[in-house]
């Protein structure tokens, strides 16, 4: 405990500062396309994720990943911790993700978030904020994007299952879009809100695509929530005694 105290000390004295430059680097980059943008300011992300790796031992593995289709999909993952949020923009570029707007307005890391294409809603405008998904969605990829969403809306400890929201699966099935569910572990090294990382190997579990064409949505996220739930408690902890 001790030791990954230190350690994550020190991880945050890395990340604070590197956060902090990259919001004004993000800012800087409003002048270039969005796709030159999102590879500027993914530097941030690498450099985070190479640092936790050195100094936390937070590490990861894919698998599955012939499961991905040849075209920008929409990506259903579970959601634990911040560290697929890092990860992701790895994982799977380029990506945009579906999010609350007020996430924008944090100092620094919304900044450089407003940069990068999100699909930025207000949740609480119900239909309004759907369609607005759809339409936005429509275009990111069309333009080649990866569109990322969080079906349970929150980040769930490990163990815990929240309510599977039907909305990625709609907005699939009303674009044709293919679905990848994910999922991962990330939480039992990384957890929500802890200041603590713990050193682990976390995997990162694809799935079979599920062609949402023609679908009703429910089903779809039924199919997901299976698999997910199921494959989350086949990994178990990634974090190394």
């Amino acid at each position: 405990m001790i030791v990954a105290l230190l350690r994550s000390v020190l991880f945050e004295c890395v990340r604070f500062p590197l956060t902090v430059t990259f919001s004004f680097i993000a800012l800087l980059t409003f002048p270039f396309k969005p796709l030159t943008r999102y590879r500027v300011i993914t530097r941030w992300s690498y450099l985070i994720m190479l640092s936790v790796s050195a100094i936390c031992g937070v590490r990861y593995r894919i698998i599955g990943s012939d499961n991905l289709p040849s075209e920008p999909s929409i990506i259903l993952s579970k959601h634990q911790s911040a560290w697929e949020t890092l990860a992701y923009q790895q994982i799977f570029p380029p990506q945009v993700w579906v999010l609350k707007k007020s996430l924008l307005k944090i100092p620094f890391f919304g900044w450089g978030l407003a940069m990068m294409s999100p699909i930025a809603i207000d949740r609480s405008a119900g239909v309004r904020a759907l369609r607005q998904t759809l339409e936005q969605g429509r275009e990111r990829l069309a333009a080649g994007w990866w569109i990322v969403m969080f079906p349970e809306g929150t980040r769930i400890p490990p163990g815990q299952r929240g309510r599977y929201h039907v909305g990625g699966a709609w907005i699939a099935a009303q674009m044709g879009a293919k679905i990848v569910p994910v999922a991962h572990n990330a939480g039992t090294v990384w957890g929500r809100d802890a200041f603590i990382k713990y050193p682990g190997t976390i995997t990162v579990s694809i799935g079979p695509a599920l062609d949402a064409t023609g679908r009703k949505p429910e089903q779809l996220i039924k199919e997901v929530e299976h698999w997910v739930e199921q494959e989350v408690e086949r990994l178990g902890s990634a974090r190394h005694l």
